[in-house]
């Protein structure tokens, strides 16, 4: 049986989403469009919760902590697509491809952390509401989002340690449109036994379980909660309040385990492409969409935010409709 080609490598090449030539303006412009608007809407929940003082409260403290890790893990997948479209340049340097193997790594368990936190948030809110304020108070919530940032980029630096040990890789063409750990594992000849158990046991159970069940443990005392409440609006208002939350961590959780909790074969490596390409590009859009349908705070500060650029404008064109007029006279 011939062996495969052992080689050091100094770059890659993405082989990105398609190599069909005629689907390459297509795709850079609906990826584009995406882009955009990700960065747009989640923008948009960021300068809300900045200049609404109604929304200076922790639930959207940590909602624009998501909108940034959300613009973040955007530009860190998205921009090798549109690269491609661009310039027709399909290499990454080798230092390039470990790095961005990180941020996606690390923005991923950032995600996970703050829906974590926020699911505590909702479940003091709901729970124990006569001592929120005291309990959700600033150093509180400044020490869990410091945590959630810090341990989401340390957990990570495990993998990457191991994968910059690999000596040599069956090729160079890395099918996916970024780098990602499962095409790398599949690329390597070298023995990947130990970083294939450290991502089962460290991966799938700290990064992935452990906010998953912590996550799932506050939603039983919240739905306990909510099932004590007498009045129906009562309860219709408390999981109001809830529900864009965990609309938000359904989705995202759906995915990420058909992403990753899959053997790693041809196949997988083509479905979690697919799956990779709707959490980069499809949940960051949501995020800011759920919270804003779902959510009357942030529909009422947008409303408001409309109104008064609608009302300075008026009064910035009526206000140089009469200086004008001003000058005529002063002419004539």
């Amino acid at each position: 049986m011939e062996k495969p080609n052992q080689t050091m490598l100094i770059y890659f090449v993405i082989k990105g989403i398609t190599d069909v030539p005629e689907l390459q303006a297509p795709i850079f412009l609906l990826v584009l469009l995406i882009y955009l608007s990700t960065l747009g809407g989640n923008m948009t929940i960021l300068l809300l919760v900045y200049m609404d003082h109604h929304l200076h409260t922790p639930m959207y403290f940590f909602l624009a902590n998501l909108s940034i890790v959300d613009m973040l893990f955007t530009t860190v997948t998205l921009h090798n697509i549109l690269l491609i479209a661009l310039t027709g340049n399909r290499d990454i340097s080798y230092v390039s491809c470990i790095a961005q193997m990180y941020f996606v790594g690390s923005l991923i368990s950032d995600e996970l952390l703050f829906l974590t936190a926020m699911s505590y948030d909702r479940y003091v809110a709901i729970c124990n509401p006569l001592r929120y304020t005291m309990i959700m108070n600033h150093r509180v919530c400044a020490l869990l989002a410091t945590v959630c940032w810090v341990v989401g980029f340390l957990e990570i630096i495990p993998y990457v340690v191991l994968v910059t040990r690999f000596h040599c890789y069956r090729s160079n063409l890395l099918n996916h449109f970024f780098c990602d750990l499962l095409p790398i594992i599949k690329l390597s000849c070298s023995d990947t036994s130990v970083l294939e158990t450290l991502f089962i046991i460290e991966g799938a159970v700290v990064l992935g379980l452990a906010p998953f069940f912590l996550t799932v443990i506050s939603y039983i005392f919240i739905i306990t909660a909510i099932l004590r409440i007498r009045s129906s609006s009562g309860r219709r208002k408390a999981f109001y309040t809830c529900s864009s939350h965990l609309t938000v961590v359904i989705l995202l959780y759906t995915t990420l385990i058909y992403q990753y909790l899959r053997p790693i074969s041809v196949d997988s490596l083509e479905y979690n492409k697919l799956l990779s390409l709707f959490n980069s590009a499809a949940v960051p859009i949501l995020n800011p969409l759920v919270y804003s349908l779902k959510n009357k705070d942030v529909k009422a500060a947008l409303l408001q935010k409309l109104h008064f650029l609608r009302d300075r404008s008026k009064v910035l064109k009526c206000s140089h409709c009469a200086q004008s007029k001003i000058h005529y006279f002063n002419v004539h």
